[in-house]
């Protein structure tokens, strides 16, 4: 049994890298983001088929659950965050999993796909991955809410960059969407992505505030077409955050963009993902629907704090036929 989860987990998570052209936008294009809809009914039903349909067991879940860790933000935003947490935090992105059970998977270099803190901790989170290859990301724009002077949001983007962080998790300005002004959100946006520079962008629509699938829809195209690397559902501090039927609307929010102008846009889920079965169905998800490419780490990622725990137990159950505690397997 190890020697198959090795093969299968080794050929699941460790993929050479892809480097292809960052999505640059599109013109704002009002007359596309009119015609689009959200049969909510639908979607529920295809939402809620998923986990019961799609399933992997034995080593091909190993496997799976491999590669999910592959895709993590790892993350840390809470108010009483120190240097001490996220140097651990960072610790545990560089090995997330115990050495016996990586080398029983056959995947020793085995790492999280980035390191999620507030600005005040990107230098420590810097500092704590030099030589690892694991970027810092940086929430930012008066996360969460994003309601602080657009100036000021725009100076903490490059801030943020200045002070390493490679990727800039902004929020979008929710009333934008909820008024239908879609060139006000654009050119939001658009302002972010330029204060960006060589770092990727991700857009979170908090999607939860948003009040209907064809505005999660909508905003997921106008984000696009401002130039996003990525779209997001969550800051995780919103009363709703990811969940099915919100992926599955930004999920084929990426495809018709893709198929309309060849550019590709990643995709994170966040907020209320912690068990290693809720990962299973977001992969399963993200293969059906756009397809292996989009299972990489410049296209897919889990916001995730408490997940790895879950997932690490998993593949330790894997390896040795048993269950450990929850305790053993803490983060920071």
């Amino acid at each position: 049994m190890p020697t198959q989860i090795a093969t299968a987990a080794s050929q699941a998570a460790l993929l050479p890298q892809i480097h292809e052209a960052r999505n640059q936008g599109t013109a704002l294009d009002l007359d596309w983001v009119a015609r689009v809809q959200a049969n909510t009914s639908a979607i529920e039903r295809r939402a809620a088929t998923l986990p019961g349909r799609r399933t992997v067991k034995k080593e091909w879940q190993a496997a799976w659950l491999a590669r999910a860790i592959s895709l993590m933000d790892l993350t840390t935003l809470s108010g009483d965050d120190t240097e001490g947490r996220v140097r651990r935090l960072c610790a545990k992105a560089r090995q997330p999993v115990a050495p016996a059970t990586l080398e029983a998977l056959g995947l020793p270099g085995l790492t999280v796909a980035a390191v999620c803190v507030y600005h005040e901790m990107v230098p420590a989170a810097v500092e704590a991955l030099r030589g690892s290859g694991i970027p810092v990301a940086a929430v930012s724009t008066g996360f969460p809410a994003g309601l602080s002077p657009f100036p000021l949001r725009i100076a903490e983007i490059g801030e943020s960059v200045r002070a390493g962080a490679a990727e800039i998790d902004i929020v979008i300005s929710r009333r934008h969407v909820l008024t239908q002004n879609w060139q006000a959100l654009y050119d939001e946006v658009r302002e972010m992505r330029a204060a960006c520079g060589p770092a990727h962008l991700k857009a979170i629509l908090a999607t939860g505030e948003l009040g209907t699938l064809r505005n999660v829809a909508r905003a997921s195209l106008v984000c696009m077409m401002a130039g996003a690397d990525f779209i997001k559902t969550s800051t995780g501090k919103e009363g709703v955050n990811a969940t099915l039927p919100v992926s599955l609307v930004m999920i084929r929010a990426i495809r018709d963009y893709f198929d309309a102008t060849g550019l590709r846009v990643g995709y994170k889920p966040a907020g209320g993902i912690s068990r290693a079965k809720d990962a299973l169905v977001y992969l399963a998800l993200m293969k059906e629907e756009l397809g292996d490419r989009w299972l990489r780490p410049d296209l897919f990622r889990f916001g995730a704090s408490s997940l790895l725990g879950d997932i690490e137990r998993q593949l330790e159950h894997h390896v040795t036929g048993a269950y450990s505690a929850s305790w053993r397997h803490a983060l920071a």
